[in-house]
């Protein structure tokens, strides 16, 4: 497996990302172990979660998916074969969110305590914080890299002139530097991204990890219709894609598999990895066979033909 290096953090990783977004939420601890153990025997590394996971699921507190994690780590032994990535900031409860040095101290602590490791690959803001200036933000981060309990630094969920400005910051206090970006992207939801964070990425040399790879499974051509949407407990928030340019991406996920006797999530997420600006689409999984079907598309080279269709086909 060929790895990519996430912007100039120096951390390897394989092209695709396993969303840790279900672990405690859609699949059980063992379950949850079964695909991580697939996942990294097949060569691929980064995972990606959050200390806010799964806080949305009746019962949970957030750290669920950290927690397993942590427990599968402990029981391999294999800590320094996977890239941990997981994030600060999101709301919990009232009073445990945003990203002030003290509550990004006090979170940090929980975070490596739950993934039974002393340090973290990348952390990550999960949501921009107006109310928090950068250097305060930043110089919690400097200490955590200083005293080694994180390795590089990531924002998610910015606009691209907040991070230029967050970029800015770093440069003239000579503090660390968000090294990737975790926006919404996939072959519908394309203009966000693309209008003013992807120039931005591009020209500072910063990684991109992309969520929603599959447009909350819309790009697997399961759904097709609105009879389609009662498949799974997702398809409530597909209905907003089945639209004459969501038809026309289909079709052309369809031909393109066609031709790599592929179906239309390999061929999704194959466009993003061939995308000059991302580093690894994340994609989560909850059986075996969803897990092998997702891994493929890194073994599928898109031709300039392919990409033309799609990109055509998904224009805005």
């Amino acid at each position: 497996m060929k790895k990519r290096t996430l912007g100039k953090s120096g951390l390897e990783v394989a092209p695709l990302a396993f969303g840790g977004n279900v672990f405690g939420w859609t699949i059980d601890e063992k379950t949850s172990f079964q695909l991580l153990d697939a996942f990294t025997d097949s060569g691929f590394n980064l995972l990606d979660t959050a200390d806010g996971y799964s806080v949305w699921v009746p019962g949970n507190t957030g750290g669920e998916s950290e927690t397993i994690i942590g427990n599968w780590l402990k029981s391999r032994g294999n800590r320094d074969k996977v890239v941990i990535a997981t994030k600060v900031g999101w709301e919990i409860a009232p009073d445990k969110k945003g990203l002030k040095k003290e509550y990004i101290f006090e979170r940090v602590e929980e975070s490596l305590r739950r993934l039974q490791t002393d340090y973290i690959d990348l952390y990550q803001s999960h949501v921009d914080d107006a109310s928090t200036p950068f250097e305060e933000t930043l110089e919690a981060y400097d200490r955590l890299i200083k005293t080694g309990k994180i390795r590089a630094i990531g924002a998610s969920n910015i606009k691209a002139d907040r991070l230029k400005a967050a970029l800015e910051t770093s440069k003239q206090h000579n503090l660390p530097i968000y090294q990737s970006l975790q926006p919404e992207y996939n072959l519908y939801s394309r203009q966000e991204f693309e209008a003013e964070l992807e120039p931005l990425v591009l020209q500072e040399e910063i990684g991109v990890i992309c969520y929603y790879a599959l447009a909350s499974g819309f790009l697997t051509g399961k759904y097709r219709s609105e009879d389609d949407l009662n498949k799974s407990p997702r398809g409530g928030g597909v209905k907003r894609f089945l639209n004459d340019r969501g038809f026309s991406i289909l079709s052309a996920l369809d031909e393109v598999a066609a031709r790599h006797n592929a179906n239309p999530a390999q061929v999704s997420l194959a466009w993003l990895m061939a995308r000059p600006s991302i580093t690894a689409p994340i994609a989560s999984a909850t059986s075996l066979e969803q897990l092998h079907d997702l891994t493929r598309a890194a073994q599928i080279t898109l031709s300039q033909e392919d990409i033309a269709l799609l990109d055509k086909a998904s224009a805005y």
